[in-house]
């Protein structure tokens, strides 16, 4: 899974290149308190931009470029190349890296540490426990931010730093063991939290076989519950209609799972929640329809009572009669007219197929 380094010197010098402006921008964000936080964020949004074609001829042989292009199925950015390029010559970054550790309490910092980093973390060797621990903290904070920034703008830009920490860390015992215990199970929370956006579900068994021994376990219970419980967090937090929309598409996956009955009604709560138009999710039609279609197909039993528990509160707010009665009437003209258009096509292929004698 892991992208191939600059297949040239002079892709290679190119990112060397590119080292320095980033050690330069550093610096200056350094010493310029009142422009720090502008300078970062600039920072983070140029190793975040896509490698445009002139920059890919530089860095790579032209079927390297149309491998890597097609790795996750998204375009490559300028981070992806840097993260390799740090594991390949880790003494390119040894500056940077000094940089950002002095820069740690700034908003970007992390953002910036996990994006460059996160490869080079679990490539080399790092003695010393206070420092592994503030380097893996930081990763899992900065990986958390850039990917609701995906979440925020409905855009997977970020996709390879998920599919490195779940396929290459997570689902790897002898990578995730470089990492303390609290930020393994730090990782697996974060992960779950986005697994369903990243499309990552056909990988959920292997996960929560992968899943670290917490604590409060005996409380909370198991790799599956723990899942859930951060998954039904995950969804209330969610404000964008495509995004919640393509969680609950997803959610399906979890039919089977052995859940304690807590974590089983918190579920079922959430989804709920999102059934009824009004505060205080305020969710859409789509958003609603959904969710009924989720939660019956999760918990068949008491469906109809659901329903008609449902009916009988809307039934309370006169306000939401029009539209429920317009959905209705415009629901029943187009499965009339879906019906009518199937007669009349089978009709017509009735009519064009050879009579046999």
């Amino acid at each position: 899974m892991a992208m191939r380094p600059a297949s040239t010197a002079r892709g290679s010098a190119y990112l060397t290149a590119l080292t320095l402006e980033i050690e330069k921008k550093l610096q200056r964000a350094l010493a310029s308190a009142s422009q720090r936080r502008n300078l970062l964020q600039e920072l983070f949004a140029d190793i975040a931009l896509e490698v445009d074609d002139r920059a890919k001829d530089i860095i790579f042989r032209e079927e390297d470029a149309n491998l890597v292009a097609d790795e996750y199925g998204s375009a490559i950015c300028f981070y992806d190349v840097l993260a390799d390029h740090f594991v390949q010559l880790p003494h390119n970054g040894k500056s940077i890296l000094d940089l950002i550790v002095q820069l740690w309490s700034q908003s970007f910092a992390s953002n910036i540490f996990s994006l460059l980093f996160h490869k080079w973390l679990f490539e080399i060797q790092l003695d010393n426990p206070e420092v592994l621990l503030r380097y893996s903290s930081a990763l899992v904070q900065g990986a958390t931010n850039v990917f609701w920034i995906d979440i925020q703008s409905n855009a997977r830009r970020f996709q390879s730093l998920f599919q490195y920490l779940l396929d290459e860390v997570a689902l790897d015992s002898e990578r995730l063991k470089k990492i303390p215990s609290q930020t393994q199970r730090d990782l697996f929370l974060l992960l779950s939290r986005f697994m369903f956006f990243y499309n990552s579900v056909d990988k959920l068994k292997s996960f929560l076989k992968q899943f670290p021994e917490f604590p409060n376990a005996f409380l909370i219970g198991g790799a599956s519950d723990i899942f859930v419980i951060e998954l039904a967090d995950q969804l209330q937090k969610l404000k964008v209609e495509p995004v919640l929309l393509h969680y609950l598409s997803q959610i399906k996956v979890l039919q089977g799972l052995e859940l304690r009955m807590t974590t089983s009604t918190r579920l079922k709560t959430c989804l709920y929640s999102f059934t009824s138009p009004g505060g205080p999710m305020y969710p859409t039609r789509a958003v609603r329809h959904a969710a009924w279609e989720a939660l019956d197909f999760l918990f068949p039993v008491g469906r109809y009572l659901r329903h008609l528990i449902s009916l009988f509160f809307r039934l309370l707010y006169p306000w939401y009669w029009p539209s429920s009665c317009w959905n209705f009437v415009v629901s029943c003209i187009q499965a009339v007219l879906y019906s009518v258009l199937r007669l009349i096509f089978s009709s017509w292929e009735n009519l064009r197929r050879p009579k046999h004698s």
